[in-house]
């Protein structure tokens, strides 16, 4: 099946009963077992599995050509069950933008049970460089957020595997409609369904899809079972229904980004803009080798500083001023407030997430914000 059947077919199951063409959900925390102790159904207790979470899982495994998918509660239950599934004392590589919410799981929450290099990913014989013994995994963000850098996922996959390291990809920011770690020879893919797969801004949750059923993705099928961290019934539900138009709201999400970054282009307000479908990008023949398009996110440094910024941010009415992205709603984010002292993001930067508006109406709604 073609992504678009895919997306509408594979996460659903006809209630065979009451002939419901949309599964229904199930919120049962528990499942009748049978006279000899066995459960009939497939199912035992919802933290171990639950119909609406299979249905998910089965979507996200296929959209991304994986063999299995794991769902999680948030992105960063996601990526944190990964980084448990390493042995204590193993080294991480990871890039020096990656998501701030991420790098600050490694270094708190893993503080002393794991180690982490953040550096250039786009450097490969940096990345080589930085291989040591105890590299177990190699954690790729493209595009980054919020600086939109692209790493070449093949390359590094190629270096990654001389060394039997594990290379996990955060596809947040392009979707499975746009990119396939997989198919470039990454090992897990992992994603923040509460963005564009769940994509109307009202559902939570996370997801991590294997090449295949490794050792290390069956310890990270237990940590979830056993840890807990995973979507209610409702949650997958949404979370399916949203999947169900991915590939078409994607399309609406970079053609709109596309006609704002031509805008931003051409205003004097603007001192840089960082969206990889530019073709001054440094990466940007990278990133139309390995993505079928450029996203839907961007941001731009506002001349005059991060009161500047702000005050664009403030002034914006169609755009909202809100952490998150990927929903049909456009948000508009001044980034480095949020991430804290140590962030590497500029001052003067906004992050936005294009939505699904007329793009007339956010082009003029930024126009009045820059020129107020």
């Amino acid at each position: 099946m073609k992504i678009e059947t895919i997306a509408v077919h594979a996460g659903n199951t006809a209630d065979e009963h009451h002939k419901a063409v949309i599964q229904p959900i199930s919120l049962s925390t528990t499942f009748e077992r049978a006279e000899d102790g066995s459960y009939p159904g497939g199912f035992i207790y919802a933290r171990a599995s639950n119909p609406n979470r299979l249905s998910l899982e089965n979507v996200l495994a296929k959209l991304e050509g994986g063999v299995g998918a794991c769902a999680f509660s948030s992105g960063n239950a996601a990526g944190g069950a990964v980084f448990q599934a390493l042995e204590p004392g193993s080294h991480i590589i990871a890039p020096s933008d990656m998501y701030h919410g991420l790098r600050n799981l490694i270094k708190q929450v893993f503080a002393g049970i794991l180690e982490a290099d953040f550096i250039d990913l786009s450097n490969l014989e940096l990345v080589k460089a930085s291989i040591r013994p105890d590299t177990r995994l190699i954690w790729i963000e493209t595009p980054s957020n919020p600086l939109l850098k692209i790493t070449d996922i093949a390359a590094i996959a190629n270096i990654a595997k001389t060394a039997n390291i594990t290379v996990c990809v955060d596809n947040t920011f392009a979707t499975p409609i746009l990119q396939n770690p997989l198919a470039l020879g990454a090992d897990i893919v992992m994603h923040s369904s509460t963005k564009y797969l769940g994509g109307h801004s009202d559902v939570s949750g996370g997801a991590l899809i294997t090449k295949e059923d490794t050792l290390l993705w069956k310890k990270i099928r237990s940590i979830q079972e056993l840890s807990g961290a995973v979507p209610s019934p409702f949650d997958c539900y949404l979370t399916v229904r949203g999947i169900k138009t991915l590939p078409y709201r994607m399309k609406g999400h970079v053609s709109n980004a596309k006609q704002l970054v031509e805008f931003l282009s051409h205003h004097s307000k603007i001192e840089a803009i960082f969206y990889p479908g530019l073709k001054t990008h440094p990466l940007h023949d990278v990133a139309g080798k390995q993505m079928s398009d450029f996203g839907g996110m961007l941001s731009f440094l506002v001349k005059g500083g991060a009161e500047e910024a702000r005050k664009v941010a403030n002034l914006t009415k169609i755009f909202t001023q809100a952490t998150s992205l990927g929903g049909v709603e456009s948000l508009i984010e001044h980034r480095a407030s949020i991430e804290g002292p140590d962030t590497k993001t500029p001052q003067n930067l906004l992050r936005a997430s294009v939505g699904l508006e007329n793009i007339e109406d956010l082009i003029e709604d930024l126009r009045s914000a820059l020129e107020a």
